[in-house]
């Protein structure tokens, strides 16, 4: 989620397809492309949220979707977003405030997802994807020539949650809950939930109660630099208190990688796991021996931990050349070791994780930057963030049911969408998506029937949208503004050591709620 957006476009685009994008050698236009992907595709898709995708998008495309079932033209609802007419904000949560646990609310706001509690109240819980390295975190060695060694370490115990609960002493990372008024959509209390991890990208709720919070790093534990292994699951349960976050415990069971997403099946418990790792991303499952009925039950549970194959051809490339509707037959294969030591090697000049090698040995298909997972109508929907001919992105659907993977929609181009990243389905069955890309970043709306349209644009500054989420009633979206992912920090002329400052006013985080005539449209 924090990649450059120079790596994002580096080898997207295939061999017959120019960087301009919207047309392509043989002289099709952007319609025209859309056209040709709704023949091909339209005849085999049926039923669900996206039964019309490919056709409808034929006739959305050269209005970037605002001639689709969105709610209006964009404009200023305030200082932070443009929203279309009738509908409001407000700040949930921002970085910096105080918490109900004596603790600033911390930067880097990323996946998240409601839940409902017994009081009416609605729970957040909220990934932090703190990136500053271990080595700010420890105490400054002495002698040190280290601009950064130990720069953060007077505020590790105010500013990063109770230690004492810290899965790494050395690590920033976590989660937060925020208990909220659906009402007011006023924060009731807010606190740290789990401590001490690293680069918590996004996760996914489970039906029984709990969120899986995902580290989106292969980092090793070192003398100089974090205390522990990373790349694990954590789950957080909904009943952490002020002042006591969960007791964190890595889901090794459940592979070691780059995590963005989780989607867990609601009739089977089966966890579905996406993977950002660049060009060399897989997508695999978790398999429980025994379904899960309540939040601990993961950790002791066994099972199977697997990669996605496309039965076409061992190692299938599913960035380029794909045709929008095509149902894919897919198997799984297994991955022997999802813990691996070392976690990553060089494949095909890339560092990529050994679960995924593991994977590919074995004929798994490989995807470019797995982002946003979501379990809806019995499949999962994910994003590859790069993936596409022109690069921009691809939506998927796996059907459990089936054993199929279909594309559902490919961007052309960065105005129809670019960079897709968190998702979630609408309450009314519409797919919500957050851009992620190095330029304007919009909310985009897929409708049921097919139609893609802007729903919100980021006026406060150009991070991206993460932890898109309705409330359970759905009368509510929150979503983040991201931040930044490490502390800023500046070096005076000939100083010897950074020193840590506060971001800039329109760099803080910040947690929104968006509400209006949702029954007006298709979100």
């Amino acid at each position: 989620m924090t990649s450059d957006r120079s790596d994002k476009l580096g080898s997207g685009l295939s061999a017959t397809q120019p960087a301009g994008g919207l047309k392509d050698p043989s002289g099709f236009s952007r319609r025209q492309f859309f056209k040709r992907s709704a023949m091909a595709g339209a005849a085999t898709l049926s039923g669900g949220i996206f039964q019309a995708l490919v056709a409808r998008t034929a006739l959305a495309a050269d209005d970037r979707g605002q001639s689709g079932p969105g709610y209006g033209a964009l404009r200023p609802a305030g200082d932070e977003l443009a929203l279309p007419p009738g509908f409001h904000y407000s700040i949930v949560s921002a970085e910096g405030d105080i918490m109900s646990d004596g603790y600033p609310v911390p930067k880097a706001m990323d996946g998240m997802a409601t839940f409902a509690l017994a009081n009416g109240n609605i729970l957040l819980i909220r990934n932090h994807e703190d990136s500053d390295p271990g080595s700010r975190f420890r105490p400054r060695p002495p002698n040190s020539t280290s601009t950064s060694a130990g720069i953060l370490n007077s505020i590790l115990n105010t500013h990063y949650g109770p230690r004492d609960f810290a899965y790494d002493e050395f690590a920033g990372g976590g989660t937060t809950s925020i208990e909220v008024d659906p009402h007011s959509r006023r924060v009731v209390q807010q606190h740290w939930s789990l401590v001490g991890t690293f680069r918590n990208c996004a996760g996914g709720p489970t039906p029984w109660g709990s969120w899986l919070s995902c580290e989106e790093t292969l980092e090793i534990a070192s003398p100089s630099n974090l205390a522990q292994n990373h790349g694990y699951i954590f789950e957080v349960p909904v009943d952490t208190t002020p002042g006591n976050p969960t007791s964190p415990t890595a889901l090794k069971h459940l592979g070691r990688f780059a995590h963005e997403a989780v989607a867990v099946d609601a009739d089977t418990g089966i966890v579905y796991e996406t993977e950002d790792q660049g060009n060399v991303s897989g997508f695999y499952r978790f398999v429980p021996s025994t379904k899960p009925t309540k939040p601990g039950d993961l950790a002791l549970t066994g099972g199977s931990f697997e990669m996605l194959k496309v039965n076409a051809a061992p190692g299938y490339e599913t960035a380029i050349g794909q045709t929008i509707g095509v149902a894919l037959e897919v198997s799984w294969v297994p991955i022997a070791n999802p813990d691996p030591s070392p976690p990553s090697i060089q494949f095909e000049g890339e560092t990529t994780s050994a679960v995924f090698k593991q994977g590919l040995d074995a004929g798994g298909a490989r995807f470019r930057r797995l982002e946003g997972c979501w379990f809806a109508q019995g499949k999962i929907f994910f994003v590859s963030t790069n993936g596409g001919d022109q690069g921009f992105g691809q939506v998927w659907v796996y059907d459990p049911g089936a054993e199929t993977l279909t594309l559902i929609f490919e961007s052309p181009g960065p105005d129809v969408l670019d960079a897709p990243d968190n998702i979630c389905i609408s309450p009314r069955g519409g797919l919500v998506i957050c851009e992620d890309d190095g330029a304007a970043q919009f909310l985009r709306g897929i409708s049921p029937t097919g139609e893609i349209f802007e729903f919100a644009r980021n006026l406060h500054n150009t991070f991206e949208f993460a932890g898109v989420c309705f409330s359970p009633d759905g009368k509510t979206l929150f979503v983040n503004l991201y931040g930044r992912s490490s502390v800023r920090t500046t070096q005076p002329y000939k100083a010897p050591v950074l020193i840590p400052i506060t971001s800039e006013k329109r760099e803080f985080a910040m947690t929104l709620a968006i509400w209006g005539p949702w029954r007006s449209g298709s979100l």
